[in-house]
């Protein structure tokens, strides 16, 4: 189910890798790579889910600042000093850190390793740069959510917009790449 209006790309447009041999399995040492990215993802995913929550308890009244911060330090991502706005700029980092690691490190693996994977790679690619800009928008609707309590709808739109299109990168990386991970032997 999408939470935007807003659509940042076609997902009818994303090319395929090749198909995997069905003949073939794979064993839990070779699947640890795909399992592992997915273990991140759903990390991303439930503190993505996270903030969500956060939003629509500051918003309904039902958290003061005080609760929120004992909440949000129970979480993965601690912070010292926390405020929405810290955690939220501090999940665009590391989802920023996550795709630049991919970016540099493990695609142009997969791609020498398996050139059939280069459509798939470059769209990634490409839709990591399209979430930067998501990413951008979330900041800036944060900057207006501090300057102006009337912000938060613009900040929940701007996380929404960053829900739909990194939720369904996410799972799109994963149909693409757990299987020739396993297959590659890439860790």
């Amino acid at each position: 189910m999408r939470r935007s209006d807003q659509q940042v790309w076609d997902e009818s447009t994303r090319p395929t890798g090749p198909a995997p041999d069905p003949n073939r399995t794979y064993t839990p040492h070779e699947q640890a790579t795909g399992a592992h990215l997915v273990q991140i993802h759903d990390g991303l995913r439930g503190e993505l889910a996270q903030i969500h929550d956060l939003i629509e308890q500051v918003a309904a009244g039902e958290i003061d600042a005080g609760a929120a911060r004992s909440h949000i330090n129970t979480m993965t991502m601690r912070q010292n000093r926390w405020t929405l706005g810290v955690y939220c700029e501090s999940y665009c980092r590391i989802v920023t850190t996550h795709h630049t690691i991919e970016d540099q490190s493990f695609f142009p693996r997969l791609r020498a390793r398996d050139p059939r994977l280069g459509p798939v790679v470059d769209r990634l690619e490409q839709e990591h740069h399209v979430i930067h800009d998501v990413l951008e928008g979330v900041d800036r609707a944060l900057v207006a959510y501090v300057g102006s309590p009337d912000g938060l709808a613009e900040l929940r739109a701007a996380v929404d917009l960053l829900t739909d299109a990194l939720l369904s990168h996410l799972s799109y990386e994963e149909r693409e790449l757990v299987e020739p991970l396993a297959r590659l032997g890439i860790a």
